[in-house]
């Protein structure tokens, strides 16, 4: 049986971005679902804030896709920080301020986590405060019984100084050397995690929204899908 698959946007981005990729995975004969994000429902993980919220909507989408397939388990496709969201979703440590903590202890609702230009690691105040949550309690590919697979881009060398000059600053700021090859915003250093399917795609580029390619565009989802197949 083929699972159902929930898409988890990337930061600040929203579900529509994702119709695109959406089609292209029906086409292949796949269940695909995104979660309703909208722009304004970030505001509030704003600085390195709680993403519980993102987490309920995440938790009510699965659970939505569940009753309609029939399906114990999905698969989750997370694109940028949507990635370590999904990391997030399936642990069991509770998430979250004291007034509000989220744990659904999702593990064995998850088959296969894959993640798009995910920053697993960051050095960016805004975001470590949630990375270093994820990495101290589920370090790696964590559950054994979980399939990890992270795609990251290689199309941009940071250069201090030139037209890469954003990719570096990036890339310094998620890993701490600017000088290396990623998707113009996730280093392919940090797309990857430890003892995950590590995959490299040349010349993709990290946003739905970028010029030229990027890991929805259906030259590259061929290179990735099958994980999901």
């Amino acid at each position: 049986m083929v699972l159902p698959i929930v898409i988890i946007p990337g930061y600040l981005e929203n579900a529509i971005a994702y119709r695109p990729l959406e089609v292209e995975l029906h086409k292949r004969g796949l269940t695909v679902t995104t979660v309703a994000m909208r722009r304004r429902d970030w505001l509030e993980t704003i600085a390195s804030r709680s993403v519980v919220s993102v987490l309920e909507k995440l938790d009510q989408t699965i659970q939505q896709v569940q009753r309609v397939s029939n399906s114990e388990q999905v698969n989750l496709l997370g694109h940028s920080a949507g990635g370590w969201i999904g990391r997030i979703y399936l642990g069991e440590t509770p998430y979250g301020r004291s007034d509000r903590q989220f744990i659904r202890k999702a593990v064995l609702t998850i088959s296969t986590l894959l993640t798009l230009g995910t920053p697993h690691t960051s050095q960016e105040r805004w975001t470590r405060g949630n990375l270093d949550f994820v990495n101290t309690n589920y370090p790696g590919a964590f559950y054994p019984h979980v399939r990890y697979v992270c795609v990251g881009g290689k199309s941009v060398f940071g250069q201090r100084y030139g037209r890469n000059w954003f990719a570096y600053s990036s890339y310094q700021q998620t890993c701490g050397n600017g000088a290396t090859w990623g998707d113009g915003i996730t280093p392919l250093c940090s797309a990857h995690l430890a003892g995950a399917e590590n995959i490299t795609v040349e010349g993709v580029f990290h946003s739905p929204r970028s010029p030229g390619i990027w890991y929805g565009s259906p030259e590259v989802v061929k290179k990735w899908v099958g994980y999901l197949e």
